[in-house]
């Protein structure tokens, strides 16, 4: 049994068609839209392929239509391109986004895994970043084998006390210094952490061609090509 982890996809069309791993199940952790500007085809690989998902803090923003807020950084970046995607997403798609549960248990193959995007604490917002101690206090009476979560960008796999931590990194925004696509696949048990090289120009390209001002493509393609958070000089530079 193969499963495929996925999560943080961020409307990133190339990077998602990059995986082309073979996998019996697909779980999701959240974020298929925001950030980049090709939501359609994203949305659309999830419905025929996500055997079970959840939704991140991106996909409830978007789908419940919260007005996005300015400032700097990826919150700039995500006010920016979310009125396209309420323009591009068709209703059934939108409909997907918003009927996704904020955490859910699933079985398969007789093992068992709790998803979440965030944490069971704050589901869709708290950071937690590779600490053992703190995630087996935030998942104290979760019953699973497999915890797999999303939202921090970076890739992690935790023996914790009585279960598995798994955050497979994010698809189409990987924030470690590594500008690949990034995902995990669970194998009989056994967890592998992959990245796969994408076509960024490809990315870009339609970024452009999306309509969206030039700055949001060069702040997008500071942060895809360099797989890292964004720095207060490339805030600077990009007004």
């Amino acid at each position: 049994m193969r499963i495929l982890v996925v999560a943080d996809i961020h409307s990133n069309w190339p990077a998602l068609a990059a995986i082309r791993e073979p996998f019996d199940a697909c779980l999701f952790v959240g974020d298929i839209v925001d950030y980049g500007t090709d939501p359609v085809p994203c949305i659309t690989w999830a419905k025929q392929h996500v055997t079970a998902g959840i939704r991140g803090n991106h996909d409830h923003a978007v789908a419940q239509r919260i007005a996005p807020r300015g400032g700097r950084g990826f919150r700039r970046l995500a006010a920016a391109t979310r009125p396209l995607h309420w323009e591009l997403i068709d209703d059934r798609r939108m409909k997907y986004l918003a009927r996704l549960p904020v955490t859910q248990h699933v079985e398969i193959d007789g093992t068992t895994f709790f998803l979440v995007h965030a944490t069971p604490r704050d589901p869709m917002d708290e950071y937690l970043s590779d600490d053992p101690d703190a995630w087996n206090e935030r998942l104290q009476g979760i019953q699973a084998d497999f915890v797999c979560v999303g939202h921090t960008h970076i890739q992690c796999h935790l023996q914790l006390e009585d279960k598995q931590l798994l955050n497979p990194g994010s698809v189409g925004q990987p924030r470690d210094g590594d500008p690949r696509a990034a995902y995990a696949i669970i194998e009989n048990g056994t967890v592998h952490l992959r990245r796969v090289e994408y076509d960024i120009e490809a990315t870009l390209r339609q970024m452009h061609d999306s309509g969206v001002e030039d700055w949001v493509v060069r702040l997008n393609e500071q942060v895809l090509r360099t797989g890292g958070s964004l720095t207060r000089e490339d805030m600077e530079q990009i007004r």
